[in-house]
């Protein structure tokens, strides 16, 4: 398309809209590519550079899909593609699902970890995933290259495999309880473990976004978000497909160094607006914003319908910030719209139910915890978010540590089934018997989530991980909490401070926490040190370590959350240096 034709698509056009009912991927692309509608790409600056109809997206997936079988790949085979938002990357998912191989979505390099870091990253991914080909960006030849010839595995640009033949063949068919793509967890970097979505479970879950966020007349996407993590794949790329959605992309780069961009996009907007993002991005928007700004004149938010959230903890304090920022620009409280899932169950569990925006319920301490009253403290409370209901035909339990169901507004582990449940973990038969459990009325496995929660009335309230934990003299503490305490010293940010449990040389537990350092003077640390200890003993009653880090030095997911176990990994091999303070 020429740049004399950058027409976006449309929001709207006369094919009827079918919320994601097909019985595999492949006919959702057929039938999206019936439409007008389609993909829209933007520059750094946020003006449109590239339009992308669902028809020309599945013309080129045909002959890439044609490469891909001249190229020796069959059906169930891997490809891995490094996941950058653009037309090649979407292009080149479609023509994996077209040929029955499994597209495994890998990351871009970050501005953070360095070039070994994400060579190595990405040859862990390439063992755990086995592909038969890595198909990647020319940018980062060097980096992928190297990661595919430490794994045997075959690399070429995606600029190159455009090039080589298509020669005609019969594609396969797809059955609904076919793989259709592997996705990596955020945090699996180490140890990384594929899920095995089927387009069964993708489709009801693409259904379910749909329902719950009453899709309709002149919806239209907007987003920042990668499409290596679950919530950009599959809620701003296959979703969108499925249910014949326009949408508007930036990077995440450039969203990294202009985040106000998202906001611009939204403003020009002419429909209404889907746009989601993990808490972090909300709170850089809201701390970009000065009191002198006029945000009344620089935005236009009114017609922003659903501002999704998910992806980590949310947090109540940034959300109401983003409200005080925003809402001269006509941003509605009303249109938050909290949600939690996880990849093993393709994207989302509960959705909030559009319009009730963000709902909070306060938890006293002990009740987190499980310890008794201490009636010598005042007690403390901490701001828990509702997640949503269920999406339909999904089922949330909360179990305690034998397996019994708890009631309402008892705390325990989250667990789930129906249609969205993964298959499997790719080649990771422990892993797969660790988090799903055949049910006993023979209604299809539960999945253990790892997650703490508790219902209220069909509404989900996330608590957080169980494996994060920190559990000292029998006594549990979250290390959100601890992270919120520094937090609230001048200073620090979201995500400058990490908290995780460490065992001392007498084998008891300790907790330790890890924070960004942005003072050089050598007394100004030890104050610094000493009141962060003090904060952190007046929350939560524990006296803790306390280490000061260079700043940029706590580790991130491919989404961008702070991860918790990396950074305890670190610390602990002497890879995280802290700064030497005075005696």
């Amino acid at each position: 398309m020429t740049d004399a034709a950058l027409t976006p698509t449309p929001n709207d056009c006369d094919l009827p809209r079918v919320r994601a009912q097909f019985a595999t991927f492949n006919e959702a692309i057929d039938y999206a590519a019936k439409s007008l509608k389609g993909l829209n790409f933007h520059d750094m600056r946020g003006e449109l550079a590239r339009v992308y109809p669902y028809s020309a997206m599945r013309e080129d997936a045909l002959v890439m899909a044609r490469r891909l079988v001249a190229a020796g790949i069959g059906k169930e085979d891997r490809v891995a593609l490094i996941a950058e938002t653009g037309p090649d990357f979407a292009a080149l998912f479609c023509a994996c699902v077209y040929a029955g191989a499994w597209p495994v979505p890998l990351p871009l390099p970050t501005t953070f970890g360095g070039k070994d870091n994400y060579i190595d990253q990405l040859a862990v991914q390439l063992m755990s995933s086995d592909p038969k080909l890595l198909l990647y960006p020319a940018e980062i030849a060097e980096m992928a290259s190297a990661a595919a010839a430490r794994q045997g595995c075959a690399a070429e640009s995606w600029q190159d495999f455009g090039t080589r033949p298509a020669p005609g063949c019969d594609l396969p068919e797809a059955s609904p309880d076919d793989i259709c793509y592997l996705q990596y967890s955020s945090g699996s970097t180490r140890f990384p473990t594929g899920v095995a979505v089927t387009h069964r479970a993708l489709l009801h879950n693409l259904y379910g976004h749909a329902e719950t966020m009453n899709l309709g007349t002149n919806d239209r996407c907007v987003s920042w978000l990668p499409w290596y993590h679950d919530m950009g794949l599959v809620g701003c790329f296959l979703s969108l497909i499925a249910n014949q959605v326009s949408a508007d992309y930036i990077k995440p780069d450039a969203f990294a160094r202009r985040p106000l961009a998202w906001l611009d996009m939204i403003s020009r907007n002419p429909g209404h607006t889907l746009s989601y993002s993990p808490t972090f991005g909300y709170d850089i928007c809201a701390r970009r914003i000065s009191s002198q700004s006029n945000v009344a004149e620089r935005f236009d938010l009114s017609r922003w319908r659903v501002a999704g959230n998910g992806a980590d903890m949310i947090r109540p304090d940034v959300m109401q910030n983003f409200v005080n920022a925003f809402a001269p620009a006509g941003f509605r409280a009303s249109a938050f719209t909290p949600s939690y899932g996880l990849a093993e169950a393709v994207l989302a569990v509960t959705v909030m139910p559009p319009g009730e925006g963000i709902r909070v319920e306060l938890v006293e301490e002990e009740r987190l915890s499980g310890a008794p009253r201490d009636l010598s403290r005042p007690a403390r409370y901490r701001a828990i978010v509702n997640c949503g209901k269920a999406l339909p035909d999904m089922e949330v339990e909360i179990r305690g540590e034998n397996g019994e169901t708890r009631g309402d507004h008892q705390i325990g582990k989250v667990w789930c089934r129906g249609p969205s449940v993964m298959h499997s973990y790719f080649r990771n038969e422990d892993a797969t018997n660790d988090c799903l459990v055949p049910a006993e009325d023979g209604k299809g496995p539960w999945l253990d989530t790892g997650d703490m929660g508790y219902l209220a009335k069909g509404y989900l309230f996330i608590v957080g991980r169980a494996k994060d934990m920190i559990i000292i003299n029998g006594k549990n503490h979250w290390p959100q909490d601890i992270e919120w305490a520094v937090e609230q010293l001048p200073g620090f940010n979201h995500g400058d401070i990490a908290a995780f449990a460490i065992e001392m040389e007498n084998g008891e537990e300790a907790p330790a926490v890890l924070v960004h350092c942005k003072v050089s003077d050598p007394e100004e640390r030890i104050r610094l040190r000493d009141q962060i200890a003090d904060k952190v003993r007046s929350v939560t009653g524990m006296s803790c370590i306390v280490e000061l880090v260079p700043p940029r030095t706590l580790p991130r997911t491919s989404s961008g959350k702070l991860s918790r176990a990396k950074a305890k990994r670190l610390y602990l091999s002497g890879e995280i240096v802290p700064i030497r303070l005075a005696a």
